[in-house]
């Protein structure tokens, strides 16, 4: 059971009203890196996005500036949203950070939860599913063989190109990662690749349908077992109360601002409660609390991995800190013992 952060290098504004630089946020994300790696986590994870309230829109980057100063730590996109990106640039970028890092480097592909990086490539919305597929077939094409045929519709053939720099992991790792979509999770079964699934609302007990699909897709196509991992929102405190009352103003001004974005109600005291309770979303509280909620979801999901997304709102770098220490040094021997 591998245990790990993810983040988006979130800069919305805090508590009082202040905005972190995205300079700022970005070299408060590489200490991150460097205390998950000494607190004893598996893997580390940057999402790439396009907007101004997140800093990170170039995760391979960020991550070779972590790699630099860690040894040990896995290091993944969270996502690289493929569907809008050159994949012949993405194996590139991680086969590079793969030779930094002593073979630490992985991609988890997807199709993108936010849209402006289609424009800004020039990409159409209206082949959303389209671009993901063929992108994706390219990029394990290029995984697969140094030398590499391939045409489609979406970017210049390739006949005979060879591509370098080659990783040191044989294969690099690629996961896709899925929102709730069924024909993303039969995707990756038929592909034989492992499933990274985001729960950000609802139980997590109603996605046991789509870690068993992608199992009997796996079987289905015939290919070995893959793993399936969780992202979750969450956070770790001292205490039950003090980890509620920490994460609370910064989760809801993200969530509402997100909200007004895609119509959902602003995130109330009430439902940020429920979400926290047994069968919410939240994996969030002490550290008995936190490793009792991540346990459930390996025995309800059957995952090999839990990626805990701390910063959803810009929360005091020192409680984040606190919270990923918390995380490698009390969570993860229970979750492990258990």
């Amino acid at each position: 059971m591998e245990l790990g952060i993810t983040t988006f290098a979130e800069s919305y504004p805090d508590e009082a009203g202040r905005t972190v630089s995205h300079g700022e946020r970005l070299r408060d994300l590489v200490e991150e890196v460097v205390v998950a790696e000494q607190a004893g986590l598996d893997v580390y994870g940057v999402g790439e996005h396009h907007r101004v309230d997140f800093a990170a829109s170039a995760p391979a980057v960020v991550l070779t500036a972590a790699a630099a100063r860690t040894s040990r730590i896995r290091l993944t996109s969270a996502v690289t949203v493929l569907s809008s990106d050159d994949p012949v640039r993405v194996f590139q970028d991680f086969a590079t950070l793969d030779l930094l890092s002593s073979g630490r480097a992985e991609i988890i592909a997807g199709r993108g939860s936010f849209t402006e990086s289609f424009p800004l490539f020039g990409y159409d919305l209206g082949d959303y599913d389209e671009l993901f597929a063929e992108k994706l077939d390219l990029l394990l094409a290029l995984r697969d063989s140094e030398r590499v045929t391939w045409s489609g519709r979406f970017r210049p053939a390739l006949v005979d190109q060879a591509v370098y720099p080659r990783p040191q992991q044989d294969p690099l790792p690629v996961w896709v990662g899925v929102g709730g979509n069924p024909q993303s999770v039969v995707r990756a079964g038929a592909l034989g690749l492992p499933m990274a699934l985001a729960i950000i609302g609802g139980e997590p007990a109603r996605f046991a349908p789509l870690a068993d699909l992608h199992r009997r897709a796996l079987q289905q196509y015939g290919k070995a077992p893959q793993p399936v991992a969780v992202h979750a929102h969450g956070f770790v405190g001292d205490s039950a109360e003090q980890a509620a009352r920490s994460y609370y103003p910064s989760y809801a001004t993200a969530m509402t601002q997100l909200g007004r974005e895609r119509g959902w109600s602003p995130m109330s005291r009430q439902a940020y409660d429920a979400m926290r309770g047994p069968r919410g979303s939240l994996v969030l509280g002490n550290a008995e609390q936190v490793a009792e909620k991540i346990v459930a979801m390996r025995d309800t999901l059957g995952i090999e991995r839990f990626l805990l997304h701390i910063s959803v709102g810009t929360l005091p770098h020192k409680d984040v800190l606190r919270a990923i220490e918390l995380l490698g040094t009390e969570v993860a021997p229970l979750v492990r013992a258990a």
